[in-house]
């Protein structure tokens, strides 16, 4: 089935053929294992659809992709090259397989491409927070912020675990800054007791989205050691039960609720970076963050990342619109409630790469208001993140290109070398 939206990652494929044999191994489903578990350490990976799943019943179509090459039909890559399902598996002497009783159903009906896309998902937005609160401190920092509000009292006395935890690495981000101030300090330099919400809010907004990751990691726990099939086996009572745990809502709630988090995280990141280049916001640093010795009109510093930034955050807002909440009849009307789990966890793969982008565009912009002041003044930790950022990305003197600055500066985030290099640990 060629749905024109091409195939899926090797990464995703490899995924979920991890995790469906991991859920058929649970023993509840009457099937044999060797030959694609053999499949899996040889490199045999079938061509997926990335579309064609309504998450009910189960990952249908795509898992039946899998399955064909199990059976020696359909495409699979194999030592960097496409080809036939047969010819792959004869190049990697492993013999296909003539399904028996059972065996065809259990194979294709379960979660796995959803659950193998929300955990590699999960596992990046988990290393994004943590970059993404090197990032706020380093902005903190930039527009001469207030300490304060991450003052430990305060989250004690509203104790949401995410947010004593974000309180927490800005406090050790920022530890020993002669940028930051306190409340007292900031009347009588500034005359403002206080910031504004996209830095004072920091740990509630940031915490909140950190506790909706856990939460969706906690769902994706148990799905991956769930069995999924249907029907299930259970030979200890001589039985085989028709049930409905190939039904994937708990994950497509789950991974929208991730999707929401990570665009309230790109929106909150995307209104600091426009502050940081607004000279009427930016506590006396110039507008766009051009340099004096570059001549206004004929620079425009970093103006336009905020276009880019500007436009991700809206996009977001468009793609967090919940799958959970919709569903569509399959099987003549027979399965008339359906999970769309693979779009939801689709949606928030693709939100988390713009908020990558987000977020490597308020660390430009930080870094070169961090010039402004000097970078001797930073804290401990984002001391360390800006020689990071630096040593990637050059003070902007005059205009240049700065897609390819975003570019590396992205690489790096991804990665998480940029909370690596700071020690920012945290945990779920």
């Amino acid at each position: 089935m060629n749905t024109g939206f091409g195939a899926l990652s090797t990464e995703i494929v490899r995924a979920l053929m991890l995790l469906r044999i991991n859920t058929l191994a649970k023993g509840y489903c009457g099937i044999r294992l060797e030959t694609l578990v053999e499949m899996l350490n040889k490199r045999v990976h079938p061509i997926i659809p990335a579309k064609g799943s309504v998450g009910a019943s189960g990952d249908l179509a795509p898992l039946s992709h899998m399955i064909l090459v199990l059976m020696g039909e359909g495409k699979a890559e194999y030592q960097g090259r496409v080809m036939t399902g047969k010819e792959a598996m004869e190049k990697a002497g492993i013999r296909p397989v003539q399904l028996e009783f059972k065996e065809g159903i259990a194979l294709n009906n379960g979660t796995q491409l959803m659950t193998a896309i929300a955990a590699l998902t999960i596992h990046d937005a988990e290393k994004l927070i943590k970059t993404w609160e090197v990032a706020t401190a380093l902005t903190l920092e930039a527009l001469l912020g207030v300490s304060d509000a991450f003052d430990e009292r305060i989250h004690m006395v509203r104790p949401h675990e995410g947010q004593a935890i974000t309180a927490k690495n800005i406090r050790e981000l920022i530890a020993g800054s002669r940028l930051v101030q306190t409340g007292k300090e900031a009347m009588e330099k500034l005359h403002r007791p206080h910031d504004p919400y996209s830095l004072r809010c920091v740990p509630q907004v940031l915490g909140a989205a950190r506790d909706a990751i856990a939460y969706a990691r906690s769902a994706v726990e148990v799905e991956i050691n769930s069995a999924t099939d249907n029907p299930l086996v259970f030979p200890e009572d001589e039985i085989c039960l028709s049930g409905g745990n190939f039904h994937g809502q708990p994950i497509s709630l789950a991974m929208d609720l991730l999707g929401l988090a990570l665009t309230i995280v790109g929106n909150i990141s995307e209104r600091r970076t426009a502050r940081l280049l607004d000279e009427k916001l930016n506590n006396g640093l110039p507008a766009f963050l051009i340099p004096p010795e570059a001549k206004k009109g004929l620079n425009s510093g970093l103006m336009t990342v905020q276009y880019t930034a500007a436009a991700l955050a809206s996009e977001n807002k468009v793609l967090a619109h919940p799958a959970c909440v919709d569903s569509i009849p399959t099987s003549a009307n027979f399965e008339d409630f359906v999970s769309m789990g693979v779009s939801a966890a689709q949606k928030a793969t693709q939100i988390l790469k713009s908020v990558e982008y987000i977020v490597a565009i308020e660390l430009l912009c930080a870094v070169q208001a961090v010039e402004f002041h000097g970078s001797e003044k930073l804290g401990k930790g984002t001391k360390m993140a800006y020689l990071t950022v630096r040593k990637t990305v050059p003070v902007l003197s005059e205009d240049r290109v700065l897609s390819e600055d975003i570019e590396k500066i992205r690489q790096i985030v991804k990665k998480s070398i940029l909370s690596e290099s700071a020690r920012v640990l945290g945990s779920y």
